[in-house]
């Protein structure tokens, strides 16, 4: 696997594999590596010739300077994960300068309110941060297919309409979520949780899988006045926000209809740590 850091290197490599004709597969992460990501890369395999992977903390995305300070780093770990992994033929590990070569700012985007729902209304800005550093990734990889988890439901949705309104030529491929056995979503900052607040956590995916029972039956105000009566009796967790809303909007509904696509949005902060995670109403 080569490990590639600095931008000159990864244009000299990726001149030298487009000359070959190879289809090039992408997941950018921003580290902390664990099988959720594996995953992405299984996919990445099944369709390309040449897997790259990205590791970079990106900080224009990050509201909080704590959060971003507080972000779990080890690259040695995680060059070692994807090396063992057999899946990954390359990953890129760029400095700021790489990405922002001027200034570490964020250009502005126009997602079609994608960025005012949900996550974009606690975190302003989030989403342009997402968008310069995906789109400059894009730019400087060039990949044929690019593959994100849908845990991150929201920031898959907004890749979509980036593509689609910058006209950029790379296909995108939403993963399903990979969850550890009691159901729990992997994400980098479980690594912060002690193992039995992890265990305890699994009421994040149980509750959505009761969601998914009751919205046959149940009006979506009751649906959110259980989940909200779930989480008031759990010690440690603080229910930021559940919502249901529509797959292509991300808009909030309080109501179904048969013709549109719906999906359950949960965020909960266990000890200082902010779970995501959503699943799809059937």
């Amino acid at each position: 696997m080569e490990v590639i850091k600095n931008r000159k290197v990864l244009q000299d490599f990726i001149e030298r594999q487009k000359e070959m004709g190879k289809r090039i597969g992408f997941a950018p992460t921003m580290g902390a590596l664990h099988k959720g990501h594996l995953s992405l890369y299984e996919e990445a395999k099944k369709e390309n010739d040449l897997v790259i992977s990205s590791i970079f903390v990106n900080p224009t995305q990050f509201n909080n300077s704590e959060d971003l300070q507080k972000y779990p780093r080890d690259i040695n770990r995680d060059i070692l994960i994807l090396e063992n992994s057999g899946l990954v033929d390359a990953v890129y590990i760029p400095e700021v300068t790489d990405i922002y070569p001027e200034k570490t700012e964020s250009k502005s985007y126009d997602f079609d309110g994608l960025e005012n729902e949900m996550e974009g209304k606690s975190r302003p800005g989030h989403f342009d941060g997402v968008g310069t550093v995906v789109e400059e990734l894009f730019k400087q990889i060039q990949p044929d297919s690019a593959y994100f988890g849908e845990k991150d439901f929201q920031q898959l949705a907004i890749i979509n309409k980036m593509v689609e309104k910058k006209h950029i030529p790379v296909k995108i491929v939403g993963v399903p979520i990979y969850r550890a056995e009691n159901g729990l979503a992997l994400s980098s900052r479980n690594q912060r949780l002690q193992e039995e607040r992890k265990e305890a956590s699994k009421i994040i995916y149980e509750t959505l899988e009761k969601v998914n029972d009751w919205f046959r039956t149940v009006t979506i105000p009751e649906i959110k006045e259980r989940v909200n009566d779930i989480f008031d009796g759990q010690q440690g967790m603080k229910l930021e926000y559940f919502l249901i809303a529509d797959e292509k909007t991300l808009q909030e509904t309080n109501f179904f209809y048969k013709d549109r696509n719906f999906r359950a949005f949960i965020v909960v902060v266990v000890d200082g740590v902010r779970l995501i995670d959503n699943m799809h109403l059937d």
